[in-house]
């Protein structure tokens, strides 16, 4: 028999029949309400597309399954007739896809592969809707309706998005599109475990619209969630802590007074998220989540000073020097050699790098995300050897790179070491640095 693992036990090896519970929930065309399959199994070729969605919706008065699969830029989507449907399943589930996220009327399944292959299964009482409309108005990870929405004066009390808060609304709905995933990757790959709550921080939270949206989405997905807000700003604090207070959640979620880099925990983080932190505030984000071995990071830059006050006291290697003369050349140039060496910087450090466009340049013009999985992977020689001549040719000394790499940057004196969980990387604040607080955030 299925061995059924609740939230809050430990997680054991299910018996060969656990593939077939989740088959058995996809065909289910009565109690089916989302299905999503993401990650990559371990000793197997990535699949065609980064995650899979399923659900059933009603055509002409005929039931199909609706399969959506999303590649980096863009949603597929194709509806299957009844008579294809068993067929389509067992396509979908002979997929190296490391974890499956099903959610039914009545419970929540989570499969997920271990390292060495076997099947692991979660299983969790819940209560849910199916809707198979197939006009629905538009596909959100986060209800409009939402209380934390309301509280935050995002939406108003009809449960309506107000028109002059939709730009935020949809920067933290698309973040959270891309948190999403990441974390059931992280999961799937045995990086995050899923036997104890998980610890998620968000650094310079400011207003703190991420930290409650990823909270609530977290949350709302079956995750046991222990949530952080790292601010510098007491205003904002005292604002995040009574709203917290309103919606009930001060049990798992609370802020501390920190500066990014002064920032400690009593437990290492599973997530570490950083939005819109100012300027060098992003390099100490990312430099934190490496000292605390972070498995999954998530940074979307602000402002990029640094660099650009740099680039305009070099000469140019040959032949860019059309690249500085012009102050929005300049400064445009500096935004992506910038993000560039924090990527590679990262890489150096045993992450695996993604920098993608998380929302459309309408609603910020800051709309790059760097998402980063922990994998302890030792860098290339081709690697640092190219970082070198990037940095050498340039003449810049990255921030990330004074922090994390400082036997690659001699320039910059190695700080001194960071007490508690932080101490296990360089995060300091190097001499010459500046105490960086919360940033801007969100």
């Amino acid at each position: 028999m299925q061995p059924v693992v609740r939230s809050g036990e430990p997680a054991r090896s299910a018996e060969a029949g656990a593939l077939e519970v989740v088959r058995a929930a996809l065909l289910d065309q009565s109690s089916l309400v989302r299905a999503l399959a993401s990650g990559r199994r371990r000793g197997f070729d990535p699949p065609a597309y980064l995650r899979v969605e399923v659900r059933y919706v009603d055509l002409k008065g005929q039931r199909h399954l609706q399969i959506t699969e999303f590649d980096e830029r863009q949603a597929h989507t194709r509806n299957v007739a009844a008579a294809d449907v068993e067929k389509a399943v067992d396509e979908l589930l002979d997929l190296p896809y490391g974890s499956w996220h099903v959610e039914t009327t009545d419970e929540t399944l989570r499969l997920r592969y271990t390292k060495k292959g076997k099947e692991l299964l979660h299983r969790q009482d819940d209560s849910r809707q199916q809707e198979t409309g197939h006009d629905r108005v538009k596909q959100r990870v986060l209800d409009p309706a939402a209380p934390f929405l309301i509280e935050l004066g995002i939406s108003d009390h009809q449960g309506r998005v107000k028109p002059s808060r939709q730009a935020k609304y949809k920067q933290i709905e698309e973040f959270c599109k891309l948190l999403a995933p990441a974390l059931d990757e992280a999961i799937g790959a045995g990086r995050i475990a899923t036997d104890r709550p998980l610890q998620v921080v968000d650094l310079g939270c400011g207003n703190a619209y991420l930290t409650l949206a990823a909270y609530h989405l977290l949350s709302a997905a079956g995750h046991d969630v222990r949530m952080t807000g790292i601010d510098h700003n007491p205003a904002a604090r005292k604002r995040n802590a009574r709203v917290v207070e309103a919606l009930g959640w001060q049990d798992h979620l609370r802020f501390v007074d920190a500066t990014i880099e002064a920032a400690e925990l009593d437990v290492r983080p599973d997530v570490v998220l950083a939005l819109h932190a100012c300027d060098t505030a992003t390099d100490d984000a990312l430099a934190r989540a490496v000292g605390w071995e972070a498995p999954l990071v998530l940074a979307a830059p602000c402002c990029h000073h640094d660099i650009q006050k740099q680039l305009k006291s070099v000469t140019p290697p040959a032949p860019y020097a059309l690249m500085t003369r012009y102050g929005i050349v300049r400064e445009r140039f500096a935004d992506v050699l910038t993000d560039s060496l924090r990527a590679a910087v990262l890489r150096q450090v045993g992450y695996r790098v993604e920098v993608v466009q998380f929302v459309d340049s309408q609603h910020t013009p800051r709309n790059l995300l760097l998402r980063a999985a922990r994998t302890g992977a030792k860098p290339t020689a081709d690697l640092q050897t190219e970082y070198q001549a990037l940095i050498t040719e340039w003449q810049v000394n990255p921030r990330l790179a004074q922090l994390l790499l400082p036997v690659e940057t001699p320039s910059a004196e190695t700080p001194p070491g960071t007490t508690g969980i932080a101490a296990t990387g360089p995060a300091a604040t190097p001499p010459g640095g500046r105490a960086v607080g919360g940033g801007v955030g969100l």
